[in-house]
């Protein structure tokens, strides 16, 4: 299948500009599943619960959720997008996932990251994997990926493509997420955005970039520079993550032994 991503530099809170600029774009071009930033259309560094309030909106009745399902149902593809969620009185650092059939489902981030935690909820989703047309998918939001257990849970539960919305500032996820894939022998897409917000003087948040397609094999198919907005799609073949065989006497899931790693 076509599979990329779009890494660019929203500006934060022209959540209608940078919603109406990935649209363009996304509507022009021909892919099958793509994956778009942390926060896309909103931009990262909040500073008030205010500003979150104004910003985030429900799913899947919010405009970015409804814009992104329409476009999923006109080009028959799936996308995966990064969005704060209102829910009540409480917001979830979240990521959508749509397709054909429009609207599918929502993951809400589990590890918070820095002053998200001033904001934002834990999520309570738990780790989730579709059963799509083009493939499983699963998802998890930028900082996640510092906890194996987050790509393992999702690999375990079938997942042949992670798509990782992020909003990377940290310069780490590009050497790891390699590795991340050959332990589980899954393709991951993660889409991250670049530029700088510096709304709080003292605490500038430069973004690194670098959004990558890693394979199954711990292979870097593609990796974006660090300060370009990039548009990529590659041809992958999810179907060959479902293969845990390392060699003829090793499979990389039967030979777990989950009653001696004592995890609590």
């Amino acid at each position: 299948m076509k599979a990329g991503f779009y890494q660019f530099n929203p500006e934060f809170g022209k959540k209608d500009k940078n919603l109406e600029i990935v649209l363009k774009i996304l509507t022009e071009s021909t892919f099958d599943f793509l994956v778009l930033p942390e926060f896309f259309a909103t931009g990262y560094q909040f500073l008030t619960r205010d500003e979150v309030s104004e910003l985030s909106e429900p799913i899947p009745d919010g405009k970015t959720t409804i814009a992104l399902s329409d476009l999923s149902r006109k080009k028959s593809c799936y996308i995966v997008a990064g969005l704060p969620e209102r829910d009540g009185n409480l917001f979830y650092n979240s990521a959508i996932l749509t397709g054909p059939e429009g609207y599918i489902g929502t993951y809400r981030k589990t590890h918070l990251f820095y002053e998200e935690k001033l904001f934002f909820q834990p999520g309570d989703t738990g780790f989730k994997v579709w059963d799509t047309s083009i493939g499983c998918i699963g998802i998890m939001i930028c900082f996640d990926w510092f906890f194996p257990e987050a790509m393992r849970t999702l690999a375990l539960k079938g997942a042949e493509i992670i798509a990782h919305p992020a909003n990377l500032v940290l310069p780490y996820c590009p050497q790891s997420m390699p590795v991340r894939c050959l332990e589980n022998r899954v393709f991951a897409v993660t889409s991250n955005r670049i530029g700088i917000e510096n709304r709080k003087p003292e605490q500038e948040l430069k973004y690194i970039g670098q959004s990558q397609i890693t394979g199954y094999d711990g292979q870097i198919l593609f990796r974006a520079p660090e300060d370009e907005e990039v548009f990529s799609i590659i041809e992958i073949d999810p179907a060959k993550a479902r293969d845990k065989q390392l060699n003829k006497y090793n499979d990389l899931f039967k030979d777990r032994r989950p009653e001696m790693y004592n995890l609590y």
